[in-house]
């Protein structure tokens, strides 16, 4: 099998998985008994704690706090947030955002909150001077994703950390699940206050994220109860999951070939826009500003679930990138948002790469995909006269 999914989940590494054994057989006690054992769990976490910190660039292994997933971190950090400071409740963000906060913020407009969406343009990008024009003194929270999950682009989460800095007292907080390992991060030369990672993104597994907290910034418990997370989020240590955490963080901080799994992208997204077409590329051509492992396709005229199926009986493994409903028949919010046309987004497809792909692998999907597509669009039921074009093409 070939698995191109890697923005969905990564398989946990067997580095990982190694670090993560002993704790889920031999040492067994709880992090917050005073005996040996539970010491030993506690020394555990902690170590993983300053491994989090050392990848992401924390000034301080206290500012990370251990949680279930990215999802959690989000919506602590500005569910939190807002139950902090309960006459702020104006919000700012992007109508790209991962559902852990777009949806989070439809909650939060629903029961009384101010929410400003700010709009991409057909590349995925922002206007940072929508921005600018947006914050206001009473603006409470900024949340802006530093890469979007679907197509890869990156945001300019220092010039808008900066923008946010001097225009307003909000606090800025940034969901970088899907970037975390995959670029540089140094959050305490930042002005970043909140940054939520989820492990299984980066090779740990699934089940354990982490929020920072930049000192100084106070958000209640998210979950109340013990002491533990030094009151910031009760329940029993996930230990065996943490330490999966803190060695997947390490083996992304020793990770040296990025550059290798840049050029299996370029190589799979030069070749399929070349031979294929009706494919287009979503998101900013200029590969800087992408994740280096990312590229999200439409292929006009199909639609997306179809390729899925087609490449998974061939040992494929993609997502879609239209997130397609199967009742309304919508593209995903951040397609819409960047105007992709309906023909191109109910076709789009999400290939993402990670540490384990091969060129043979790049090369196989590069020989089968073809002739996928030209089969799906002989079979589609959109206008006769651009099938033919496209059929003649290829």
């Amino acid at each position: 099998m070939i698995y191109l999914d890697n923005n969905a989940t990564t398989r946990v590494a067997p580095e990982v998985f190694e670090a993560m054994q002993p704790y889920l057989n031999e040492v067994y006690g709880n992090p917050s008994s005073a005996h040996s054992l539970g010491q030993e769990m506690k020394a555990a976490v902690e170590h993983a704690r300053e491994q989090v910190a050392a990848l992401i660039g924390a000034a301080d292994p206290g500012e990370i706090v251990f949680t279930s997933c990215g999802s959690e971190s989000d919506n602590w950090a500005i569910g939190g947030f807002l139950e902090q400071n309960p006459t702020r409740r104006h919000i700012i963000t992007t109508r790209v955002e991962h559902e852990a906060v777009r949806n989070l913020c439809e909650h939060l407009a629903e029961i009384g909150c101010e929410v400003t969406w700010l709009d991409v343009n057909e590349i995925g990008e922002l206007n940072l001077d929508d921005l600018r024009r947006t914050l206001r003194r009473d603006t409470g929270i900024v949340s802006v994703m530093l890469a979007n999950n679907e197509t890869g682009v990156l945001f300019p989460m220092e010039e808008i950390g900066k923008i946010v800095r001097e225009n307003s007292d909000a606090v800025f907080h940034v969901d970088g699940v899907q970037a975390v390992g995959k670029i540089p991060l140094d959050l305490k030369n930042s002005s970043v206050d909140l940054f939520a990672l989820s492990g299984h993104k980066l090779h740990a597994p699934q089940g354990v994220g982490a929020l920072y907290i930049r000192s100084g910034v106070k958000l209640p418990p998210f979950i109340i109860g013990g002491g533990q997370e030094r009151g910031r989020r009760a329940g029993t240590s996930a230990v065996p999951n943490i330490v999966g955490l803190g060695a997947a963080c390490e083996l992304a901080r020793t990770f040296e070939e990025h550059e290798r799994i840049e050029r299996l992208r370029n190589k799979l997204e030069d070749e399929i826009l070349s031979a294929i077409p009706n494919a287009r590329l979503n998101g900013t051509p200029d590969r800087s500003q992408r994740l280096p492992n990312t590229t999200n396709i439409s292929f006009e005229y199909v639609e997306g679930e179809n390729i899925l199926l087609h490449l998974d009986k061939a040992g494929v493994c993609v997502s879609t990138g239209s997130a397609c409903h199967s009742a309304t028949k919508q593209s995903s919010p951040t397609l819409r948002a960047m105007n992709v046309p309906y023909t191109a987004a109910q076709g789009s497809i999400r290939f993402s790469l990670g540490r384990y792909n091969t060129e043979e692998e790049i090369d196989y999907t590069l020989k089968i995909l073809p002739e996928i597509i030209g089969k799906l669009v002989e079979m589609s039921p959109y206008d006769k006269e651009l099938r033919a074009l496209t059929m003649r093409q290829l």
